[in-house]
């Protein structure tokens, strides 16, 4: 990766937002535009310690895009696997140049967990949900102890999984926001040509949704866009947002730990 990890202390503030809040900014922020909506939840403080997510995937730059737009000091954390494409690499580092990100992250699996529990590398291969668990789950959460809210990328469209997506909901204790929840294909497709926004340089050859790169393949016409990733496994999701998962990680983090930033 051609930027140094960075090494981040972050103080572990517990999350106080319940369902009822997020209630009430789904009503408040019912019809405003996505753009004004981070504008003024970043002005007001509204989210507390807050970082957004992302795969740097096809369709990252979107709402990278929109939240650099609202205020480019917010964290942006990336969940290197170790396992990812080298165009993905090299399509973050684009990506935090032209839009201007001043503080993007990276978390990375821990060293000792590797060792142990895929010295082969090859778990991926066998046992997909566990190399998510070690390799993208854990090291998501260790990123967000402290932080009081993140945003993520998801959107109903993807796939069936992610139907009925909220802009707000409460995991754990912590606000999640989904500015793109209601987008939808065409909205996305605007939206790049609008801004000019780069392409990730692997949509052109059918990779519709990038993840790591042994459990990702090209998508079909006409085939839910999620379906290169994990093609032929009985899983749809890497489990960063099944919140028991999460928090159980957190419950097993060891006394004392840093992000490995």
């Amino acid at each position: 990766m051609g930027e140094a990890a960075r090494k981040i202390d972050r103080i572990d503030t517990a999350p106080a937002f319940t369902p009822a809040d997020a209630d009430a900014l789904n009503a408040r922020f019912a019809g405003v535009a996505t753009l004004d909506m981070l504008r003024i939840l970043f002005a007001e403080d509204t989210l507390g310690k807050v970082a957004v997510v992302s795969s740097f995937g096809t369709e990252s730059a979107v709402l990278l895009d929109l939240v650099a737009r609202a205020d480019q000091s917010i964290p942006v954390i990336f969940v290197d696997t170790l396992k990812m494409f080298d165009e993905t690499l090299v399509y973050r580092e684009e990506l935090i140049s032209r839009l201007g990100i001043e503080n993007a992250e990276v978390v990375q699996p821990r060293p000792e967990v590797l060792a142990a529990k895929d010295e082969t590398g090859l778990r991926w291969s066998y046992d997909p949900d566990g190399c998510c668990e070690i390799r993208k789950v854990e090291p998501l959460a260790r990123a967000k102890q402290g932080l009081q809210s993140w945003i993520s990328g998801r959107k109903a469209f993807q796939s069936v999984t992610r139907q009925d997506i909220p802009r707000f909901e409460v995991e754990d204790g912590r606000l999640k926001i989904n500015p793109l929840g209601d987008w939808v294909k065409a909205d996305l497709e605007a939206y790049f040509e609008k801004r000019d926004l780069p392409r990730h340089p692997l949509e052109a050859d059918g990779f519709l949704s990038v993840g790591c790169a042994p459990c990702t393949s090209p998508v079909e016409p006409g085939e839910d866009p999620r379906a290169g990733r994990w093609r032929g496994w009985d899983k749809t999701e890497c489990g960063i947002h099944s919140p028991n998962d999460v928090e159980a990680d957190e419950k097993d983090l060891p006394p004392g730990y840093e992000p490995f930033l």
